[in-house]
């Protein structure tokens, strides 16, 4: 928490002004809605037609995450051992900081100035790339998303495909701008313009860095999924690997990764399979043409073994970091994941990011959900989303057990909690609740006219339209005495 580097925190108005702009980023809404869309409908067909049970799998994978949890401290132990025996070398992080001095200890002690990144988003969490930048160290994303981002300065926008808020042509001025290349506007050249780009990267460096999606404890190997290459080429080309797992990554067999990976795969793009799966269980043995001569295995926990211990949030490390939540939210594809002012954007982002960084300084993100469910719905691993959104915004309040990571109580007006305190007495009485109606059709109309000056609803008025008030509102709740209230 005390790392500069891991997470910027911001303040209500901070984040009310990024939403604002967001919003009015008409370019921006459309590329996320186009992409959010064919994602959506990528993973509809996919399911529908290759999938005979779904279901029963998000079932399964949901068991298998469960166990995985139950039992992380000996999966743990195992996956230390294992991979011990198999020759990788395994550090333990407890936090962002030790995992950027673990990073940074290595490439000093071999003399590296140049790290080679695949998509990583524990890296991003860490805020890798910037503490490297701080100690003269360059880390060059090769993933094509983190290319592009990295080229602006922007940080990952989506879990899944960094990017996704730019599209075709914008790409094609931002390798115009910043690589010197040909204005292009078509896929493949622009795959062929970044290809050429990266080339010269690859040619001589030593150390490269991936993530792991998942650790199997029994084997002590990591199992890496990729659609590009590139992650395959920073973990085989290089004389030194760096691997950084949460430690929520780990499973128990190669078994359960498979069925987690039947349920991330079409999740997270709408595909049958991914086109890379990466599973390395050593570094270099001898006789071998290629890979690393060096494995270093990093398992981070940054919080992770206090959400583990709640009772209740400990099913957000269920997530096996599919993005599919994100793609069917209806406040993401409105307002973009750098709204969230975290390394974890959308309805996963909400659940996961107050309990990594500290409640009070996520608080604000959690107001960006409508509570539809649609995240929970669709989850692969059928992690409760949306009731662990509320229940967070119930510890926000002061109002829950108070055990998130970095909860502070905070203090409220004596004009919020009498206004709060005035709502209950109304919304729980029924017969309250009817005269507040009836005084909202007859007087609703003066808010209209004047809610411009009026305290607390000219807040509310600016970024919303006044409701249309329905004349037959007050029959229609007189037609529901003795029905709903009663």
């Amino acid at each position: 928490m005390s790392e500069n580097h891991s997470q910027n925190f911001h303040s209500g108005e901070q984040y009310e002004e990024i939403v604002h702009n967001k919003l009015n980023d008409k370019q921006m809404r459309k590329n996320l809605k186009s992409a959010m869309g064919i994602l959506k409908k990528n993973r509809k067909n996919t399911i529908a037609n290759r999938y005979t049970n779904w279901e029963e799998l998000r079932e399964l994978g949901r068991k298998v995450k469960q166990n995985a949890l139950a039992n992380l401290p000996t999966l743990l132990e195992n996956f230390e051992r294992n991979a011990t025996k198999n020759g990788f070398k395994v550090h333990w992080a407890k936090d962002s900081k030790e995992a950027n001095e673990i990073i940074l200890s290595l490439m000093q002690k071999n003399n590296a100035n140049v790290i080679l990144k695949g998509k990583s988003m524990a890296s991003e969490e860490i805020g890798l790339n910037h503490y490297l930048k701080d100690n003269g160290i360059n880390a060059i994303e090769t993933d094509l998303g983190e290319l592009i981002i990295q080229l602006i300065d922007e940080p990952p926008v989506h879990i899944v495909a960094p990017a996704i808020h730019k599209n075709r042509y914008e790409i094609g001025e931002i390798f115009k701008d910043k690589l010197n290349a040909p204005l292009e506007s078509e896929p493949e050249k622009l795959n062929n313009i970044a290809r050429t780009h990266l080339r010269k990267e690859f040619k001589d460096f030593r150390i490269g860095l991936s993530g792991v999606n998942f650790a199997i404890a029994n084997e002590g190997a990591i199992w890496l999924i990729e659609n590009e290459g590139n992650g395959r080429m920073s973990t085989t080309a290089c004389d030194i690997h760096i691997a950084i797992c949460g430690i929520e990554k780990i499973v128990e067999s190669f078994e359960d990764a498979s069925i987690l990976d039947l349920l991330l795969v079409p999740s997270a793009t709408g595909a049958n399979i991914s086109c890379y799966n990466n599973i390395i269980a050593s570094p270099r043995q001898e006789g071998e043409l290629d890979g690393p001569k060096e494995v270093h295995i990093i398992l981070l926990d940054n919080n992770r073994s206090k959400i583990l211990a709640d009772s209740h949030y400990y099913r957000a490390l269920s997530c096996i970091r599919c993005g599919t939540c994100l793609n069917h939210c209806p406040v993401y594809d409105k307002i973009g994941g750098h709204s969230y002012l975290s390394t974890y954007p959308g309805p996963i982002g909400e659940v996961i990011s107050p309990q990594i960084f500290g409640l009070n300084n996520c608080a604000p993100m959690l107001n960006f959900c409508s509570l539809c469910e649609r995240c929970s719905e669709v989850c692969p691993v059928k992690i409760p989303l949306a009731s662990l959104i509320r229940d967070l915004r119930s510890e926000k309040a002061g109002e829950g057990r108070g055990g998130v990571v970095g909860y502070k109580e905070t203090h409220r007006s004596s004009l919020e909690k009498n206004s709060f305190a005035v709502f209950t007495s109304f919304a729980t009485s029924g017969f309250k609740w009817r005269l507040l109606i009836t005084q909202v059709r007859i007087f609703g109309g003066l808010g209209k006219a004047f809610g411009g000056i009026i305290p607390g609803l000219k807040q509310w008025l600016s970024c919303r339209s006044y409701p249309a008030l329905d004349a037959s509102l007050h029959s229609k709740v007189k037609n529901l005495k003795g029905v709903i209230y009663e």
